[in-house]
């Protein structure tokens, strides 16, 4: 037997992480729900809208999704007028993604979104939201830096 504490799931970083990711979910599938967009869906929007055309791969390492993820994801948002996916005329293994006029449209109906996820939590402050994006991005980056040197 071990002398190690039992560590519970509360205890857990990566659950709490977790579970608060899940419900933040919940709070965008109402808001997302009339333009007909999943959470992902959502993302890759906001991306775009930021970086304009890019790679798949850039896409994929600012989203933090692999390409196994994101092009499924790429394929069904192009079923539905909301990209458009080019290969590169000089290497066919480099496609491009970029929004549809359609894609760019919903830049204006989406731009309240996360004003009103946010109004939907009490008692937080843009001070708290601001501390904690901060944290939250620091510890991203930890985290990221350690998957990077296991492979």
């Amino acid at each position: 037997m071990s002398d190690k504490q039992f560590v519970t799931l509360d205890d857990h970083l990566c659950f709490t992480i977790y579970a608060c990711s899940r419900e933040a979910m919940k709070l965008y599938r109402p808001l997302l729900e009339p333009f007909g967009l999943t959470f992902p869906q959502y993302l890759v929007l906001v991306a775009l809208f930021e970086l304009g055309e890019c790679t798949v791969k850039s896409l994929g390492e600012r989203l933090y999704l692999d390409s196994g993820t994101l092009t499924p994801l790429l394929k069904r948002m192009q079923e539905s007028g909301l990209v458009h996916r080019r290969r590169a005329e000089d290497d066919e293994r480099k496609v491009y993604v970029s929004l549809t006029e359609t894609g760019l449209a919903l830049r204006q109906q989406v731009a309240d979104v996360p004003e009103c996820v946010l109004s939907r939590v009490q008692n937080l402050a843009i001070a708290d939201v601001q501390r904690l994006l901060g944290d939250i991005r620091e510890l991203l980056d930890k985290i990221h830096a350690a998957t990077q040197v296991d492979g």
